[in-house]
């Protein structure tokens, strides 16, 4: 894993390391220099809280940027957690120890993904306004998230990435639980991520000093600034 992963050793294990998500895309943008204007490369942001990661790595280091729209399938009763992730083709990534542990039927689990299902197609109609996924065929793309939890959203967006022809996946992150970077390390070819935590309990949220969930407006004014966003 060591070959594969390019953190930052000061912020091991710890705290409100970054200001907010725009100051996280910098930092990481800082340790990707040598992706600047790099050919045949691009920037796939996972929405919502990786657009303002994504978009600041692409404005530092000269990459055109696109989303990659993936979700989280969510337990129902606590929209912040889940128990798998699914794409937009509709495959999905199950945590199945989680989900043996709660005990779902078979009834709420298909209820839940079926929510998911109509969440993607209203994503990508709103944030990508249902443009065609653009090709990747033997591009480098990196995967952005304003962090990794469990990482089955992650896992998620990379096996759609290669799907559609990715000759090399990186991701970059600002924060991690050592568990979720582990879990996706044989299935891409670099991670970058600042803010490891390789023990106790872990939140995305501990990364930020300010930290609050995007609302979809404001997700579609910074896509709009940018110019991806009609």
């Amino acid at each position: 894993m060591q070959e594969k992963l390019i953190d930052a050793p000061q912020f091991r294990n710890r705290h409100l390391v970054f200001q907010s998500r725009k100051d996280a895309g910098r930092f990481l943008a800082s340790m990707m220099d040598s992706y600047r204007d790099h050919p045949e490369t691009m920037i796939l942001a996972i929405p919502s809280g990786g657009v303002p990661v994504g978009l600041e790595l692409a404005r530092n280091l000269s990459l055109p940027m696109d989303l990659i729209i993936t979700r989280k399938i969510q337990i129902p009763g606590n929209s912040e957690a889940g128990f798998g992730a699914m794409t937009m083709s509709g495959k999905a990534f199950i945590n199945r120890e989680l989900l043996d542990m709660l005990r779902l039927s078979d009834a709420v689990v298909d209820k839940q993904m079926e929510k998911v299902r109509l969440e993607l197609d209203l994503r990508n109609a709103r944030f990508r306004n249902n443009k065609p996924f653009p090709n990747l065929e033997g591009l480098s793309v990196i995967l952005v998230d304003d962090g990794l939890a469990s990482g089955f959203t992650m896992l998620a967006a990379i096996d759609m990435a290669k799907s559609q022809g990715a000759a090399q996946i990186i991701v970059a992150v600002p924060t991690s639980p050592l568990s979720s970077i582990v879990r996706i390390q044989d299935r891409v070819d670099k991670i970058f991520c600042a803010n490891v935590q390789d023990y106790g309990s872990f939140a995305v949220a501990a990364a930020y000093r300010s930290w609050r969930d995007l609302e979809p407006e404001e997700v579609v004014e910074m896509l709009r600034q940018a110019g991806l966003c009609e």
